[in-house]
């Protein structure tokens, strides 16, 4: 058995604004950053999209984008809605125009789906997001046979209070000594956040600092850990295993 690890890491978010943008974009140049998830619904997401197309290595899936909500200390309340989750007929007709607008501007299918707040990771969603991801042979994040997904890294406990100790270069470092063979995804959210209304702000700047910290390139390097992305995914085997 191959005791090779492998590490994507995925920046959520692209899209959102020029500030998040910069920050994804500097930390898959200068950092650990792999891949990204795009929102196309945003004024910024242009900018992006000829971001993408002038970093061709840069792996590019679709972030799909139902709405945000926060945490109001007793219940999570939306700050916008752009489909009622609760039906899924009108939800994935919304994932096909998200991925006809992804198709407008950058020319190509995504390299992966995902979602904002990741809303399909629960069922019933997540199985009509296995079935548009096989007809598209597109892997499904958090739906692919021996990827194992990291959300530790993080900046916010599950009640939205700031936890920074999630997201330092310490922690990163950890998270990299910890891993196991095979493949691993790792979730972040790098950017500059001004004029941002979202839940998560402050933690994005310490993220590039992490994800761009000489240590954590050097722990890379020193654990023999190889770097990929969802683009260098056989999709034969996901297609296969996502309707299996």
């Amino acid at each position: 058995m191959s005791t090779d690890r492998f590490l994507i890491v995925n920046a959520d978010d692209f899209g959102l604004s020029e500030g998040i943008n910069s920050g994804i974009l500097e930390c898959y140049n200068k950092g650990i950053v792999t891949s990204t998830s795009l929102m196309v619904r945003w004024p910024s997401a242009r900018q992006a999209a000829i971001a993408a197309k002038n970093n061709p290595d840069l792996s590019v899936g679709l972030h799909f984008d139902a709405g945000e909500w926060f945490f109001t200390g007793s219940d999570w309340k939306p700050i916008y809605e752009v489909v009622d989750l609760r039906d899924i007929r009108l939800t994935i007709d919304e994932l096909h125009r998200q991925l006809a607008q992804f198709y407008d501007l950058i020319g190509r299918n995504p390299t992966h789906i995902d979602s904002h707040q990741h809303v399909h990771r629960s069922e019933p969603l997540l199985a009509a997001f296995r079935r548009v991801g096989t007809d598209l042979k597109i892997p499904v994040r958090h739906a692919v046979m021996g990827v194992r997904y990291i959300g530790s890294f993080y900046g916010q406990t599950e009640n939205g209070e700031s936890a920074p100790r999630f997201i330092d270069v310490d922690a990163m470092v950890q998270y990299i000594a910890d891993l196991k063979p095979g493949v691993s995804e790792m979730c972040c959210h790098p950017g500059y956040p001004q004029f941002l209304t979202t839940m998560y702000r402050e933690e994005r700047v310490l993220e590039i600092e992490t994800l761009c910290h000489p240590k954590v390139n050097a722990e890379i390097a020193r654990q023999q850990i190889r770097l990929c992305s969802f683009a260098d995914i056989d999709f034969e085997s996901v297609t296969k295993e996502m309707s299996s």
